[in-house]
């Protein structure tokens, strides 16, 4: 089912679901409207759903309520996808695209190492909408809707000791995203990945269980990683890019210019939190050097570790059938 035909059908069904959703209040007067975001306040992602809601007021006009859970209150960005997937819970949130591959295997694909160039390359495919049939295929089969694209953070390995090149990433025990893909390419690269909840990571590294994670300078100030791995590789491997999600089975229930409003600013606000993240993320990372907090270490291979991980990723595109969209998204 693709994107666009769901949700025009999303009003039609709308009284009928309203009776069942618990976050949905039965008096029209008062809608009201769970989100969910791992971090707290002063992040980015809060930022841009603080935004969202904003907008969505201003858009609709009509008495609305929002309550967004910060701090993982409800979990992590995984318990969040199927919460939304589930109808329950969780009505929006920003969520990384690994945790999506559950219920479309394409998902990962938009946010795995070296798909794209640096942030004005990611703000290219966004606004011509490449990413747009793999969002069908989340909408269809997770029953997720993506109606924005926040993140913009330049993605670097966090380390324990300085990594300058591809001998130093050799046998590297580093924490991956759930998401295959990034197991794989990493392997190619040389280092050892290991799968770790997000919140063990800190601990992790700690206890010598592993010796590096990967983030993007936003992440790696409100984790707190630097305390434990006070080295900034900069492999620049990616760039992070977040979706905003919102419920599809939540979405039905609502009127249809709250559907409009949700939509249009779901947009605006992914918009606002790339521009965000990505305006503060040299100012972040001065801040947190100049404190003795970290420092920052050239990588000097970051176009041969791409060697390596390119036939990877040009495999999986293939194994998942996104062969046209890799190629737009590299032409682009």
């Amino acid at each position: 089912m693709k994107r666009r035909t769901l949700l025009a059908g999303l009003g039609a069904t709308a009284a009928a679901g309203v009776l069942g959703m618990p976050s949905i209040l039965r008096a029209q007067t008062s809608i009201s409207l769970n989100g969910a975001v791992q971090f707290n306040d002063d992040h980015a992602f809060n930022r841009a759903l603080l935004r969202f809601e904003e907008l969505v007021k201003k858009y609709y006009g009509k008495p609305i309520n929002f309550t967004l859970h910060r701090n993982s209150s409800l979990g992590l960005e995984k318990q969040y996808f199927e919460y939304m997937s589930q109808g329950k819970a969780v009505d929006y949130g920003i969520v990384s695209p690994a945790h999506m591959s559950t219920f479309a295997k394409a998902a990962p694909f938009i946010d795995a190492p070296f798909v794209f160039k640096g942030i004005e390359h990611m703000n290219k495919v966004v606004e011509a909408n490449i990413l747009a049939p793999i969002a069908d295929e989340v909408a269809a089969k997770a029953e997720v809707v993506l109606i924005g694209y926040a993140g913009g953070g330049v993605r670097n390995i966090f380390a324990n000791k300085p990594l300058k090149n591809l001998a130093d990433l050799k046998g590297l025990k580093v924490r991956v995203q759930g998401a295959p893909i990034w197991s794989k390419t990493f392997a190619a690269v040389g280092m050892s990945p290991t799968v770790i909840a997000y919140n063990e990571v800190y601990n992790a590294i700690q206890n010598g269980v592993i010796a590096a994670g990967e983030n993007e300078a936003a992440g790696v100030e409100a984790m707190k990683f630097y305390e434990v791995a006070p080295h900034l590789n900069l492999t620049q491997h990616a760039v992070s890019i977040r979706p905003i999600c919102f419920s599809v089975k939540t979405l039905k229930t609502l009127p249809k210019d709250l559907q409009d409003a949700i939509m249009k600013a779901g947009k605006e606000a992914g918009d606002y939190g790339r521009q965000l993240e990505s305006s503060e993320e040299v100012v972040k990372l001065d801040t947190l050097e100049k404190a003795g907090k970290l420092k920052r270490i050239p990588f000097e291979e970051r176009d041969a570790m791409k060697k390596l991980a390119d036939p990877v990723m040009a495999t999986y595109a293939k194994e998942i059938g996104a062969e046209a969209i890799f190629e737009k998204i590299n032409v682009a």
